[in-house]
């Protein structure tokens, strides 16, 4: 357990804007990770492993995208007991993102509102700060690396693999996997590339690169055999598809033989929380008012993927309830990020302890 409990220092944060107060935490956690006074909000890693698209994961319980997108944070997030840590989404340009405000909380429905957009230092940056990581200095097996990339707001969406390529092959070399992010509501016609076309040519593209890089990047092994450095791709999606889009992305995961997906971003729906403060406001909602619709489209996408493509389930899980009825509904491991911000560090541990109770009853 951590030395300081979150919630002695939630109040304090959440009198700030959101967006403010996301910006003093990263802060606080980037000057503080690999000293003496991270042990503020370590705690020990549950042990939980499970392998999955050919990665052994510590745990089941993983950090969602978004909340580093300039990977500065990894090795302090990475001690906060989670099996993998996921960071981006970077683009291969440095942008601003959308005008401020773009975050919102609501409390009463345990959710967020963001319309970021993407906003991060650009490519180089982000590489520069994954290199300078203990964990990938280390190349420590404790802790895995998805590393989580997109298109810039200014590059047409007629160019939009190149900017996934370029990201691609920048982050290759130091991901344990990368995540083709496709889903975000706050970059203009960005959900567009979840159709059939759009989809089947992005992933094609990848496919192809990757295979180029994997041979590129390839290692020699003790025999003096050469060997491919096959990076796995995930694919993350939206929770606003209906049964035809979700069968229309499986059949494409399979063809182009993607690694895996993760399921689901935020959405645009707001039936659940037009009752509250800010619920008008643009942008992607996430928090407990995802977690059904995250849950049913984890379950269409187990149907119709099989019982053994990797699927990472994220959305609403702000217990280690929540967290169990993720892995009920289809998913083999689970990301939090709105969870950490009303729950803090603590969920991570329950979540991560209440995975291995049930995998040890299953």
């Amino acid at each position: 357990m951590s030395l300081v409990p979150y919630g002695l220092v939630r109040p304090f944060l959440f009198r700030m804007d959101p967006e403010a107060a996301h910006d003093l935490t990263l802060a606080a956690v980037a000057r503080t990770q690999g000293t003496l006074l991270q042990k503020l909000y370590a705690q020990p890693q549950v042990s939980d492993p499970l392998t999955l698209a050919g990665l052994r994961f510590p745990n089941r319980v993983g950090l969602a995208a978004g909340l580093d997108k300039n990977a500065r944070c990894i090795d302090g997030l990475g001690a906060m007991g989670f099996g993998f840590v996921e960071v981006g989404t970077v683009t291969p340009l440095a942008q601003a993102g959308n005008p401020k405000p773009r975050m919102f909380r609501l409390p009463q429905g345990q959710a967020l509102i963001n319309r970021l957009g993407f906003n991060n230092q650009g490519l180089d940056a982000f590489v520069a700060h994954v290199q300078r990581s203990a964990l990938r200095r280390a190349q420590s097996p404790g802790l895995l690396l998805g590393l989580n990339i997109g298109k810039n707001a200014a590059t047409p969406m007629e160019r939009a693999t190149d900017d996934y390529l370029t990201c691609l092959e920048g982050v290759y070399p130091h991901a344990d996997y990368v995540t083709i992010n496709i889903s975000s509501p706050n970059t203009k016609n960005l959900r567009a590339l979840q159709s059939d076309a759009a989809l089947d040519g992005l992933l094609g593209a990848l496919a192809q690169r990757r295979q180029e890089l994997a041979q590129q990047h390839a290692r020699t092994d003790a025999q003096g055999q050469r060997v491919a450095k096959h990076v796995p791709l995930f694919l993350k999606i939206a929770p606003d598809l209906d049964a035809e889009q979700i069968a229309v992305i499986a059949a494409t995961l399979l063809r182009h033989q993607m690694d895996g997906v993760i399921a689901t971003n935020t959405t645009l729906a707001r039936e659940s929380v037009q009752w509250l403060p800010y619920s008008n406001e643009a942008g992607g909602l996430s928090g407990a008012p995802v977690r059904d619709m995250s849950n049913a489209v984890v379950r269409q996408l187990r149907s119709a993927l099989g019982p053994q493509f990797p699927i990472i389930g994220v959305g609403g899980i702000l217990s280690g309830a929540d967290a169990v009825a993720k892995v009920q509904a289809g998913a083999d491991v689970v990301q939090i990020y709105t969870g950490l911000i009303y729950r803090g560090p603590a969920l991570v541990r329950e979540a991560a302890l209440a995975l291995k109770a049930q995998s040890g009853k299953s």
